[in-house]
C-alpha cells in the first residue's frame, strides 16, 4: 500500500485520535465522574479517614460504591455523565493533537513516516515524543478539560445549567487566564504522564511481537510477530495503569486549582477557597499538611479503575481507526 503524504498522514492520525478519544471518554464517564468528586472533596474519603481523625463532620462521598449509589440516588444516569459534554470537546482535540504530533515526532526519530517503522525507535525517543505530544495537546484543547471538571464537580444543585453558563462565568470572575487555571501542574503532570503512557505501550509492544516471534519460530518456519486485538489491549491496559498510578497526586493538585472559588451546595463540605494555593508547590505542601498523604492520592481506585480500561480502549481504537482511515484514504 502507498504510504499517505504528509497532510492526509496527520489527517489521519487526527481522525483516528479524535474517534478514539471520544469512544474512550465516553465509555468510562461514569469513573471519572466519581474520580472527579474525590479528588475535589477536602474532607477524607473513607470511612477509615474519617475514624483516624475523629472529625464529627462527615463527609459527603467515603468510598466507591457509596459514591456510585448517592450519585445515583441523587442524580439519576445522567449524573454518571455530567460535563460529557465539554469533556468531548477536550478529549477529541487533545487526542487528535496528540496522535498527529505523536506520529510526527516517531517519523523524524526513526527517519521513515512509516508506522510500522516507529516500533524500532529506542525506549528515550518514544517516552520523549509522547510527553512532547502530550504537552502539545493539552495547552490546545485545556479550557474544556477546566470546564469538564467545573461541571462533573458541582453536584446538585447546579452552579452552572451548562456549558456555555460556565464559561461566561469564569471569563468574567477570572479573566480568559481563568480558563488556564491549573494549567502549570497540568503540564508537569503530562510531561511523565503521556511519556510513560506512550514509552510503555511501546515497550509492551515490543515484549509482545518479541514473544510472538519465539512462540511461532518454535511452532513453524514462518515467523509472524503481529500484535492480536487483545495484545494491543493488554498492553493499553498496562500502560495506562503505570502513567496514573505515578502522576496522580498531580492531577489532584490541577482539580483544586480548577475549582477553586467554585460555590457547591454545603452537602458537599468545604470549598476551594479563591487564591487557596499560591502556586503547585504550595498546593501539595497544603494538601499534604492538612489532608496527609492520602489526599494526594484521593480518587485513586475510580482513576486507576478508569485508565486502564481508557488507555486500552484508546490505543486498540486508534490503532484499527488508523488502519480503517489509511485503507480508504490511500
Amino acid at each position: 500500500m502507498e504510504e499517505p503524504g504528509q497532510v492526509k498522514r496527520a489527517l489521519i492520525d487526527a481522525g483516528a485520535g479524535a474517534i478514539a478519544g471520544g469512544i474512550s471518554r465516553t465509555v468510562t464517564s461514569p469513573l471519572d465522574v466519581i474520580k472527579i468528586r474525590f479528588q475535589v472533596q477536602l474532607e477524607p474519603t473513607t470511612a477509615w479517614a474519617l475514624l483516624r481523625k475523629d472529625l464529627s463532620r462527615s463527609s459527603k462521598y467515603t468510598g466507591m460504591f457509596q459514591a456510585t449509589k448517592d450519585i445515583f440516588r441523587e442524580e439519576g444516569l445522567p449524573g454518571f455523565w455530567r460535563g460529557n459534554v465539554p469533556a468531548l470537546l477536550m478529549v477529541m482535540p487533545y487526542t487528535a493533537i496528540q496522535f498527529a504530533v505523536l506520529h510526527k515526532l516517531k517519523s523524524f526519530a526513526s527517519g521513515s513516516s512509516k508506522t510500522a517503522d516507529h516500533i524500532n525507535i529506542s525506549p528515550y525517543l518514544s517516552y520523549i515524543s509522547g510527553a512532547l505530544a502530550g504537552c502539545a495537546a493539552t495547552v490546545g484543547s485545556y479550557p474544556f478539560d477546566l470546564l469538564r471538571t467545573i461541571l462533573a464537580s458541582q453536584g446538585e444543585p447546579k452552579v452552572y445549567p451548562n456549558m456555555r453558563s460556565a464559561f461566561i462565568d469564569i471569563v468574567r470572575t477570572r479573566g480568559f487566564t481563568g480558563l488556564y487555571s491549573g494549567l502549570s501542574p497540568t503540564l508537569v503532570e503530562i510531561i511523565p504522564y503521556a511519556g510513560l503512557q506512550f514509552g510503555t505501550y511501546d515497550t509492551f509492544k515490543r515484549w509482545a511481537m518479541a514473544w510472538n516471534r519465539s512462540k511461532s519460530s518454535n511452532l513453524s518456519s514462518t515467523i509472524d510477530d503481529s500484535l492480536s486485538s487483545f495484545q494491543l489491549f493488554i498492553c493499553g491496559l498496562a500502560a495506562g495503569t503505570c502513567a496514573k498510578l505515578v502522576c496522580h497526586p498531580l492531577d489532584v493538585v490541577k482539580k483544586r486549582f480548577q475549582i477553586e472559588g467554585l460555590q457547591r451546595h454545603p452537602k458537599y463540605g468545604a470549598r476551594v477557597e479563591p487564591q487557596a494555593y499560591r502556586n503547585m508547590f504550595d498546593a501539595l505542601r497544603r494538601i499534604l499538611q492538612s489532608e496527609g498523604w492520602h489526599g494526594l492520592y484521593k480518587g485513586i481506585v475510580p482513576s486507576t479503575i478508569k485508565a486502564a480500561p481508557a488507555g486500552a480502549v484508546t490505543f486498540v481504537a486508534y490503532e484499527f481507526t488508523s488502519d480503517w482511515l489509511e485503507s480508504i484514504w490511500t
